[in-house]
């Protein structure tokens, strides 16, 4: 993994639903829509926030979300074109900030050249050895039963010789890396043989790709990505936090620490597929223990936009139904609305901690103390170490645990004193020094 990767910590944006572009794909003749340069006006909101890069969504030429690529060498007009996209990585650059592009390579939309060409000239040309064909119906294989995102075929040579040409294009326009969509539906050979070949002009690129459950360790080692997401303790975070069962936690913290001997995890509260933080905790209280936990445990961190001003949304199974997670920004953050701006102010606190302790991106996890409703767990990595406390409980929690010579470093309340440290008030937290 590149070294530059250990203090990375992402702020996570979906362009077409952030800059409030339309809906569906331009109308061929209609004038490009400059809007990713409305990114340029919260990049330094970004680097107050603590964040060291963008994690971009989709900005390819598309049908719809951005999900349905047609063109991987363009910029989706709903968005701009090549000069917007090369002043944005400049001004991105100017302040230290590096930028990952989101690549599709699983499936395409239904207007992506390759399959209009396979659909003109049947199922013996080859345009048709692309994609993947149901051995029964014959039909074209598409990605989950979606009709409109047919399934690329990575058997074939020449999708991987355009697979990596696409990835080297972009890093040597400036990117840094890859967020490899629905990796999780790619066989992991796929990557194994891609990577090495982009990795040879930029060695320092880091690849991250979307897996949701089973073995990460083993498809990590099998494709060669240097990260994946790590859905298993977003679910365990909030899961834990609503039912007051910090057991779940702990079991998910025992698997994060052995995905951590292999790999170095994507770990986050919210992303443009799922209800966010604030919506998802069934008491808002408890935002700062989400927290908390995230950054104090290994992985390389996200934070999604709009969670750290603790927007709401709901993901919903139906047409439109992720558009509440994806809303559009306002011009400039001093539109924003003022009732966001504590949780932000909490959001720059554990970041400062977390850069402050670059350590933590490989820290393993033992809990220390564990019921219900509160849980100590102690990270280590480099002979260093803290310890996090949280209380879901409506009462003040001591903790039975010898943590030695404290000092606190993070709390939410002035009333935990140095010299009784493992006094923790109801529905509070502390993250101490060891």
């Amino acid at each position: 993994m590149a070294s530059w990767a250990d203090h990375a910590i992402w702020w996570h944006v979906y362009p077409l639903g952030f800059t409030g572009a339309e809906k569906q794909a331009l109308a061929v003749g209609e004038p490009v829509r400059h809007r990713l340069r409305q990114l340029e006006n919260w990049l330094d909101y970004a680097v107050e926030l603590g964040c060291s890069g963008l994690l971009l969504g989709p900005i390819f030429a598309a049908e719809t979300h951005g999900y349905d690529t047609s063109d991987y060498f363009q910029i989706d007009p709903r968005l701009g074109d090549q000069q917007d996209f090369d002043h944005l990585v400049a001004e991105a650059s100017r302040r230290g900030l590096r930028i990952v592009l989101d690549g599709v390579f699983n499936h395409v939309g239904r207007s992506f050249p390759a399959l209009a060409a396979a659909l003109a000239d049947g199922p013996g040309s080859a345009a048709a050895h692309w994609f993947r064909r149901n051995p029964e119906s014959g039909d074209f294989e598409t990605f989950e039963g979606h009709g409109q995102l047919i399934a690329l075929n990575h058997d074939e040579p020449e999708v991987l010789d355009y697979v990596v040409r696409v990835m080297t294009h972009w890093l040597d326009r400036g990117t840094a890396g890859w967020r490899l969509d629905a990796a999780y539906a790619v066989p992991p050979s796929f990557w194994a043989r891609a990577l090495p070949r982009v990795r040879r002009a930029h060695p320092d690129a880091w690849f991250v790709g979307e897996v949701l459950q089973g073995d990460y360790l083993a498809y990590a080692k099998d494709s060669g990505l240097d990260s994946v997401t790590q859905y298993e303790l977003w679910k365990a975070i909030w899961s834990s936090l609503n039912d007051r069962n910090f057991f779940e936690l702990a079991w998910t913290l025992d698997r994060h620490n052995q995905i951590l001997v292999g790999v170095t995890p994507q770990t986050f509260l919210g992303n443009h597929d799922v209800t966010r933080l604030a919506s998802q905790l069934n008491d808002e209280r408890h935002i700062g223990h989400a927290l908390a936990i995230l950054f104090t445990v290994g992985g390389i961190p996200s934070v999604y936009y709009g969670d750290e001003q603790a927007f709401r949304g709901i993901k919903e199974d139906r047409a439109g139904g992720d558009d509440e997670i994806r809303p559009a920004f306002p011009p400039s953050p001093a539109e924003l609305p003022p009732e966001g701006w504590p949780t932000y102010g909490l959001h720059q606190r554990l970041i400062g901690f977390r850069r402050r302790h670059p350590w933590l991106v490989r820290a393993r996890i033992t809990v220390e103390h564990l019921a219900n409703e509160a849980v100590a767990f102690r990270a280590t990595a480099d002979d260093a170490e803290i310890m996090t406390l949280l209380n879901v409980g409506d009462e003040e929690f001591r903790f039975p645990v010898n943590v030695g010579a404290l000092t606190v470093v993070q709390t939410p309340e002035p009333g935990i004193k140095p010299e009784d440290p493992v006094r923790v008030p109801a529905h509070s937290w502390s993250i101490l020094s060891l």
